[in-house]
């Protein structure tokens, strides 16, 4: 089992702490944005232009990724402080993050760009794509260091283990938070167990084998929206799959809200590989 430990911060100077979570996320960004305007040079893009543009997915990604998340996961406690809506830096989600690159990237070309075609946009799109799971890789390991997506108690090897006092306190009080204290083994076993990490698992998922994936892909030139389906088409079934391990996420009919964005995101990528595939019967090979 893999070892717990506090995450590991800096402090500056009077209330200013860096912790490793923002320090790792912020590395993701710049390692994704240097990867993604490479590769545009490489496909023949403007970097200009496309560096407004990953401003606006980011931009775009991050306030929708936030609002996603407490309206989604957290209803009763955003009604309680609507204030929670402001605080984007706090609870963001996935899928709404997914969703709301897609609506900066709408954003862009409705407003910015709008005399880029519909191919060249999906260009534009899949250099976004194929970088994603490296940044993404990266990403996950600030969510790993943070354990800020504790799973249920488990024996499972890869699992964080519980043996120490602050590791079961941690677990204890999402179980607590979710009204499922009583699930908790007494102290004596719960030391001999481990908890499901999400963070980790996707980085592992992410870096073992969706990056090696991607890099074997790309070794022959591929279509336009290739590299958009291919992720979505890895990343969501594993993603629905941990999904049932959270421990106290708002559930609809046995299902979280990132199950449910998952199903239609998965289904938009079939009917996009689908309709581009009979246009191009070289697209799957």
């Amino acid at each position: 089992m893999v070892p717990f430990f506090p995450q590991p911060e800096y402090h500056l100077f009077g209330p200013v702490t860096v912790h490793a979570f923002g320090a790792i996320v912020a590395l993701s960004l710049i390692v994704g944005w240097r990867m993604a305007v490479t590769r545009s040079r490489t496909k023949g893009i403007a970097p200009e232009l496309f560096q407004d543009l990953l401003l606006y997915v980011i931009l775009s990604g991050f306030i929708v990724a936030h609002l996603y998340s407490v309206l989604a996961y957290f209803p009763r406690e955003t009604m309680e402080n609507p204030l929670l809506l402001l605080k984007i830096w706090e609870n963001i989600s996935s899928f709404g993050g997914f969703a709301g690159g897609l609506l900066g990237l709408w954003l862009f070309f409705r407003f910015k760009a709008r005399d880029v075609d519909a191919a060249a946009r999906l260009r534009y799109l899949d250099v976004i794509a194929y970088v994603f799971p490296f940044a993404w890789a990266i990403g996950r390991i600030a969510c790993t260091v943070a354990h800020d997506h504790p799973g249920t108690i488990t024996t499972f090897p890869l699992g964080i283990s519980l043996k120490s006092p602050e590791a079961q306190a941690y677990i204890a009080s999402f179980y607590r938070e979710a009204g499922r204290l009583a699930e908790v083994p007494p102290t004596g076993e719960l030391a001999k167990m481990a908890f499901h990490d999400l963070g980790w698992y996707e980085f592992l998922y992410m870096s073992c084998l969706m990056v090696p994936t991607f890099l074997l892909l790309d070794r022959k030139p591929r279509p336009p929206a290739f590299f958009l389906i291919a992720f979505l088409l890895l990343y969501v079934p594993a993603r629905f799959l941990l999904d049932f391990l959270r421990i106290g996420d708002a559930r609809y009919f046995g299902l979280t809200p990132g199950q449910y964005a998952g199903v239609a995101v998965f289904l938009a990528a079939v009917y996009l590989m689908v309709r581009i595939a009979r246009r191009n019967a070289g697209f799957l090979h």
